[in-house]
């Protein structure tokens, strides 16, 4: 099973089920357990071989966004979760459109930071570079050299250092594994994009200065009646650790609404 740690709130009912994306860790919402612990019981994992579950592999259960999400429905089980509210940052936050997709039940609403929903020209080109150079250049170097282009600037230092940091528990064959995850990745956006179905209601926080994925996630909430979008200023990719106050401002308030 995925390591993973629980807060209790002695009141609170629900629960908030928090996903990392690609290369992070739990550790990635160390800005957030603070703001919402008044609020929510709070459930983190480590996605298999990422942080504490870099030994995990899943227990047969195929490397795919539908298995790697099964592995959150696992852990929900295990502690008696049945539904949750879910907020994930990057890759996280298709791992929890898979869920919607698959186990709609199980998801009362979805917050998603930095979301992933569509590949701008320059992603696209980011991809096909990581694919070609995965067996060449060393992982972490090329790890660098990702982290800089996604969050580039002194403003996203901090969302750099916090993810090249945790990815030094990944292993570079999980890291070519998640690179090779790219291509089903693509697949699902183009058939989300065309049908959006009767999904919870999800938030997309994404930063002013997310070049990459900001208008993807324009286009998607315009054609998606179930979703909203809250642009944080100042803020790039990984807006939860840019401007954790007003990340977590707009998240709580529509997770209690």
């Amino acid at each position: 099973m995925l390591f993973h740690r629980i807060y209790r709130h002695e009141m609170a009912r629900e629960w908030v089920v928090f996903v990392h994306g690609a290369g992070g860790s739990s550790v990635v919402w160390f800005k957030q357990i603070r703001a919402f612990r008044p609020w929510f019981n709070i459930l983190l994992v480590d996605l298999r071989g990422h942080g504490k579950s870099a030994s995990y592999g899943g227990n047969g259960s195929p490397y795919s966004l539908e298995g790697i999400s099964s592995d959150i429905l696992d852990v929900m089980d295990h502690r008696g979760i049945r539904k949750a509210h879910f907020v994930g940052v990057s890759l996280g936050t298709i791992l929890i459109r898979t869920l919607q997709e698959y186990h709609p039940e199980r998801v009362r609403s979805a917050v998603y930071a930095g979301a992933v929903v569509g590949f701008t020209a320059p992603a696209r080109v980011l991809i096909a570079a990581g694919h070609s150079l995965k067996y060449i250049i060393p992982f972490r170097a090329l790890y660098a050299v990702f982290a800089w282009i996604i969050m580039p600037g002194s403003k996203a230092q901090e969302a750099r250092k916090v993810f090249r940091r945790e990815a030094r528990s990944v292993r570079p064959a999980e890291f070519r594994r998640w690179l090779r995850l790219t291509r089903e990745v693509h697949s699902r956006l183009a058939a989300w994009s065309s049908s959006c179905g009767d999904r919870a209601p999800t938030l997309y926080v994404m930063g002013a200065r997310d070049y990459l994925f900001l208008p993807p996630a324009r286009k998607a909430v315009e054609i998606d009646a179930s979703a909203e979008l809250e642009v944080v200023e100042r803020a790039g990719h990984v807006c939860n650790i840019e401007q954790p106050a007003r990340f977590n401002q707009i998240a709580i308030a529509f997770l209690k609404r």
